[in-house]
C-alpha cells in the first residue's frame, strides 16, 4: 500500500515563498503539449544525435518488417493492383514482388497516375507535400549561406545548434538587416509559390471538371437547393423559375418513417443471413462428425427432400439446435430466428413498397431542399452561380459536384435560421475546444504523478489504498492509453461539429474539419509547444495586454528552435514508417477476419473494403509542419534543412500509398487543396510578428535593430494587402467554372474530333496567332506553346500550365453512361431506391443450402452460388479477385 505524501511539504518544496512560481519542468509535464519544446534550450549536437539514433534505428526495423510484409500480404499491401471491385481503369500497374526491385518501377509512374486513377484530391495533397519540401529547400538556399556566418559570430555565446541560431547575435545589432533581408525574400518566395499553386489549381480544376469523364456525370448537372420556401416546393414552379434548360426535378422529402422500416428490413435481412449459414455449417458439421463416427454416410449429391419429408438440416439437427434468439435481451421471448426473420421480410416488404411509390409520386411530406438537374454543365453553372430568390438566405447555400452517397440527408431539413445558430453554436464550441484542450491533456497527464493530483483533489486519495502493483499500473499505463484515446477522439468530436453545423456533404463535413483541425495544429502543437504555457493561461495575458503577443513569441520561438530539428525527422521517419507498415490494420484484417467474419458476405466486404483518407485531418498536419518550418527560417535557418527531410519522407510514403492501398471514399473537387494554401499565409503572419518582436526587443539595446524592425512591419502590412486581393481576384474562380472555359472546351473537342468550327471562335484564335491553315473550316490544330526552360515555366503558370495545357493531363475521352432507372432515381434518399438486399449464404454438399434458397426466396431474393463449405466445414467464397453474386458495379454520379 502506497503512502499518502505530505501535501504541505509538496507545497513548500515547490513554492519556498507565498509568491507564484514559474511552473517547473515537471509541473509542466502534465501535458504533453505545453512547453514540449523549451526543454530543448541549449541542446547540444550530441543530445539531437542521441534523439536520432534509436528513431533511425526504429525506422530501420519497419522498413524491413514493410519490405517482407509486402511480398507476403499483397492485399494489404498492393490491393489496388488487382482487386476485382475497381476498374480496371482504376488499378495501379503490378509491381516486381522482389525486396527492392519495385522501388526503380514505382518511382517511374507519374505522379499525374493518381490524378486520373485515384482522385484530385490524393494527386494534390503529394503536390503540397511536393511543394513543402521545394520551398523548404529554397529557403535553405536564401537563408543559410547568409545567415549561418552572421549567427555563428554573433557573440552570444550559445553553443550546439543554438550558435547558428538569431539568438546567438547580439555584438552588432545592425547584422539583423541580414535576417529581415533574407526574411523579405523568402517570404516573397512563399508569396510567389501560394499564387503560383492558386493558379495551377485553377486550370487544373477547370480542366478536370470541364473534361466528359467529369461533366458527363449527373453530379456536374445537378445544383442542390437548401432553405426553399415551402411555395417553391414545386416541381412546376420551380421548372418556370429555373427555365427550360431544366431536366428532372428530385424534391427531398420526409422519409423517417419509410426509413426505420428499410433499418428493420435490413436488419432482419442481416439477421436471416447469418442465421442460414450457421444452421448450414452446424448440420454439415454434424454430418462430418457422424461419418467420421461410422454413422449414417451421405452423398455429396444428395437430393434436396420434399417439403413433405421436412428440414433437410432436421436430419443432422435436433430442433433446440436451430439457431434462436429472444425477442429483447434476457427476458423476450426465444423464437426460431429463421422462422421469424421470414415472416418479418414478409411484413415489412410490402409496406416498404408502398412507402416508396408514394414518395417517388412526390405525394409524401415534402421538406426544404431541392436537388434539381439541368441538360448541360454549362447551365447547371450559371443557375448555380445566379441569385436565385428574392429573400435573404432563401434557396441558398446551393451546391453542386455532390453524389447521393455523400448527402448527409439529415440535414437536407434544416431552415435557415437553425442553420446559423447551429454554425454559431459549433464554431463557439471548436474555439473553446482549440483554446482549453490542454485541459483534460492535462487532468490526463496528472494521474501520472499522484502526489500533486491527490493534492490538488483529496477526494482522489483512495487512490493510496490500491495494491502498489495496480497503482503503478494507473500511473504508468492508465494515462498513455487515455491519452491516445483523447487524441483519436478529437478528429470524430470536429467531424461531429461540423456535421452538427448543418453541412449537406461529407465532403463539405471535411472542408470544414479542415479550418478545424488546422486551428488546433497550430494553437496546440505548435504555440503551446513553443510558448511553454497553456493556451488558455496564453490567451489571458493577451487580453489583459494585447501587445504582449509579440514578446511572447520572440522570446520564446529561438530557444524552442533545436526541439523542431528533432521533431520533423522523427515525424518523417517514425510516422512514414507507420503510413507504410500499417501493422495494427493488417493485424485487424487477419485477426478479426477470422474472429468474426462467418459468412460469405462478410469475407467479401472485408477483403475488398479499402481505408480511405480523410483529407479535414490529413492536410493540416502538413500544412501546419510547413508553418513551422516558415516561422523558424530566419530565426533558425537549420529547421528548414530537416523540415524538407522531414516532408520528402511523407511524400514517399503517402505516394506508395495512394498508388497501391488506399481508396477514394470522399471527393472535395480539390478544394481541401486551395485552402491548405491559404492556411500557409497563417505561417507568414506568424513569422513576421515573430521578427517584428525580436527586432523590438533588439531595437531597445542598439538603434541597429531600428531598420530591420521597420522594414518587417512594412513587410507585414504587404503581405496582408497582398493576401487581401490575392483572394479578391481568384475566388470566384475557386468556386465557379467561366463561360469562356466553357466555350474554350467545346472549339478543343471539335477540334479533337476534326469537326468544322463555324462560330468564329476559332478563325479568330487563328488570326490572333497568325496561323492561316484549317482554311476548309476545320479547326486548326492544338498549338504548343514554344518550349520554355526550366525557370520560364515555373516564373509562368499563367502561360504553360494554362487550361490547354493542364488539359492534357485529365482524361478526354471516358464519358459516363447511366441506364434509365439510375437516371430517373439518382438523387432520391436511398431509402427510397432500396431494394430487398440479396442473401448470399455457401452452398454444402448435401443441398441443405438448396432446400434454404427454395423456401426463403419466397420472401426475400437469396442464392448459395460463389460460396461453398470447403472438407473443413469452413465457409469460402470463389475467386477473390472476381466479382460474386452480391457485387454492384460502382456508379459514377
Amino acid at each position: 500500500m502506497a503512502r499518502a505524501p505530505n501535501c504541505n511539504a509538496v507545497s513548500s518544496i515547490s513554492s519556498p515563498s507565498h509568491r507564484p512560481q514559474p511552473l517547473t519542468a515537471s509541473q509542466q509535464g502534465t501535458d504533453a503539449n505545453v512547453g514540449s519544446a523549451q526543454g530543448s534550450q541549449g541542446a547540444s549536437i550530441t543530445s539531437v544525435i542521441t534523439t536520432l539514433v534509436p528513431v533511425i534505428a526504429f525506422a530501420a526495423v519497419w522498413a524491413v518488417l514493410f519490405l517482407f510484409l509486402r511480398k507476403k500480404f499483397p492485399r494489404n499491401y498492393q490491393p489496388r493492383t488487382f482487386l476485382g471491385s475497381l476498374r480496371e481503369n482504376e488499378r495501379s500497374p503490378k509491381m516486381p514482388n522482389g525486396l527492392f526491385n519495385w522501388v526503380g518501377e514505382f518511382w517511374r509512374i507519374s505522379d499525374t497516375y493518381v490524378l486520373n486513377h485515384h482522385s484530385l484530391d490524393g494527386y494534390l495533397f503529394l503536390r503540397l507535400l511536393k511543394i513543402a519540401t521545394v520551398i523548404c529547400l529554397v529557403g535553405c538556399l536564401i537563408m543559410m549561406p547568409v545567415l549561418f556566418p552572421i549567427n555563428a559570430t554573433g557573440g552570444g555565446g550559445k553553443s550546439g545548434f543554438d550558435l547558428l541560431t538569431m539568438a546567438n547575435v547580439t555584438n552588432n545589432y545592425f547584422k539583423l538587416f541580414a535576417h529581415a533581408g533574407c526574411a523579405v525574400i523568402f517570404f516573397s518566395f512563399v508569396v510567389f509559390m501560394i499564387t503560383r499553386e492558386s493558379i495551377y489549381f485553377i486550370n487544373l480544376r477547370q480542366a478536370y471538371l470541364m473534361s466528359p469523364y467529369y461533366a458527363s456525370r449527373l453530379s456536374s448537372r445537378t445544383v442542390l437547393y437548401t432553405s426553399v420556401p415551402a411555395d417553391y416546393m414545386n416541381e412546376t414552379k420551380l421548372r418556370r423559375m429555373l427555365g427550360p434548360a431544366v431536366r428532372r426535378v428530385w424534391p427531398v422529402s420526409d422519409v423517417k418513417e419509410l426509413e426505420d422500416l428499410v433499418e428493420d428490413r435490413d436488419k432482419a435481412a442481416m439477421k436471416l443471413e447469418g442465421a442460414e449459414v450457421k444452421l448450414i455449417t452446424t448440420a454439415n458439421g454434424a454430418r462430418i462428425k457422424a461419418a467420421k463416427k461410422g454413422g449414417r454416410e451421405n452423398s455429396d449429391q444428395a437430393h434436396i427432400a420434399d417439403s413433405e419429408q421436412g428440414s433437410l438440416a432436421g436430419r443432422y439437427l435436433k430442433p433446440k439446435q436451430r439457431p434462436t434468439h429472444r425477442l429483447k435481451p434476457l427476458i423476450g421471448k426465444k423464437v426460431d430466428t429463421i422462422d421469424w426473420c421470414r415472416g418479418e421480410l414478409n411484413r415489412l416488404n410490402p409496406k416498404i413498397d408502398e412507402h416508396q411509390a408514394v414518395h417517388r409520386r412526390h405525394e409524401a411530406t415534402l421538406g426544404n431542399s431541392v436537388f434539381v438537374e439541368f441538360q448541360t454543365l454549362s447551365d447547371a453553372q450559371a443557375a448555380y452561380q445566379s441569385l436565385t430568390h428574392h429573400h435573404v438566405l432563401h434557396m441558398a447555400p446551393r451546391y453542386t459536384g455532390m453524389v447521393p452517397d455523400d448527402v448527409i440527408w439529415g440535414n437536407l431539413k434544416i431552415k435557415w435560421w437553425e442553420r446559423i445558430i447551429r454554425q454559431i453554436v459549433c464554431i463557439t464550441f471548436v474555439v473553446v475546444l482549440v483554446i482549453f484542450w490542454s485541459v483534460p491533456v492535462a487532468f490526463v497527464g496528472a494521474i501520472s504523478h499522484v502526489d500533486k493530483l491527490t493534492c490538488l483533489i483529496p477526494a482522489f486519495n483512495f487512490i493510496y489504498n490500491l495494491p502498489e502493483q495496480l497503482l503503478g499500473l494507473i500511473t504508468g499505463l492508465l494515462p498513455v492509453v487515455l491519452l491516445a484515446v483523447l487524441m483519436a477522439l478529437l478528429p470524430i468530436i470536429l467531424r461531429l461539429a461540423a456535421k452538427l453545423s448543418g453541412a449537406p456533404t461529407h465532403s463539405a463535413v471535411e472542408y470544414t474539419v479542415q479550418n478545424y483541425y488546422f486551428a488546433f495544429q497550430v494553437v496546440q502543437v505548435f504555440l503551446v509547444a513553443t510558448l511553454g504555457s497553456a493556451a488558455s493561461s496564453s490567451v489571458q495575458t493577451i487580453i489583459k495586454n494585447p501587445g504582449s503577443v509579440t514578446s511572447l513569441l520572440a522570446n520564446n520561438l529561438p530557444t524552442a528552435s533545436t526541439f523542431y530539428l528533432s521533431y520533423f525527422i522523427l515525424q518523417g521517419l517514425g510516422v512514414m514508417s507507420g503510413v507504410l507498415v500499417g501493422l495494427v490494420g493488417l493485424i485487424i484484417f487477419l485477426v478479426l477476419g477470422k474472429l468474426l467474419d462467418k459468412t460469405p458476405r462478410k469475407m467479401y466486404n472485408r477483403w475488398i473494403k479499402l481505408a480511405g483518407m480523410g483529407w479535414g485531418t490529413v492536410f493540416p498536419v502538413f500544412t501546419n509542419l510547413l508553418v513551422i518550418a516558415i516561422c523558424y527560417a530566419a530565426i533558425a535557418p537549420l529547421v528548414l534543412l530537416f523540415a524538407a527531410i522531414g516532408l520528402y519522407l511523407f511524400y514517399f510514403a503517402y505516394r506508395y500509398n495512394l498508388l497501391f492501398v488506399t481508396n477514394a471514399t470522399l471527393d472535395t473537387k480539390g478544394a481541401v487543396y486551395p485552402r491548405a494554401l491559404q492556411q500557409v499565409f497563417v505561417g507568414l503572419y506568424i513569422a513576421e510578428v515573430c521578427l517584428i518582436g525580436l527586432f523590438a526587443i533588439s531595437s531597445g539595446a542598439s538603434v541597429g535593430a531600428l531598420g530591420p524592425l521597420i522594414i518587417m512591419i512594412i513587410f507585414l502590412i504587404f503581405t496582408a494587402l497582398y493576401h487581401l486581393s490575392l483572394n479578391a481576384a481568384l475566388g470566384p474562380h475557386l468556386a465557379f467554372l467561366p463561360k469562356s472555359i466553357d466555350a474554350e472546351e467545346r472549339r478543343l473537342l471539335a477540334q479533337d474530333r476534326g469537326e468544322p468550327v463555324t462560330d468564329g471562335y476559332d478563325e479568330g484564335i487563328r488570326s490572333k496567332e497568325g496561323n492561316s491553315s484549317g482554311t476548309n473550316g476545320h479547326a486548326a490544330p492544338f498549338v504548343q506553346h514554344k518550349k520554355p526552360n526550366m525557370f520560364t515555366k515555373f516564373l509562368r503558370p499563367d502561360i504553360y500550365t494554362d487550361y490547354e495545357t493542364m488539359r492534357q493531363l485529365v482524361p478526354k475521352d471516358i464519358a459516363i453512361e447511366y441506364d434509365e432507372f439510375t437516371e430517373n432515381h439518382a438523387f432520391y434518399n436511398p431509402a427510397i431506391t432500396s431494394e430487398r438486399p440479396l442473401l448470399w449464404i455457401p452452398r454444402d454438399p448435401v443441398g441443405i443450402s438448396r432446400q434454404e434458397v427454395r423456401d426463403t426466396e419466397k420472401v426475400n431474393p437469396i442464392t448459395d452460388e460463389g460460396a461453398f463449405l470447403d472438407e473443413k466445414n469452413k465457409v469460402t467464397w470463389d475467386s477473390p479477385q472476381g466479382r460474386p453474386p452480391i457485387y454492384q458495379e460502382k456508379v459514377y454520379y
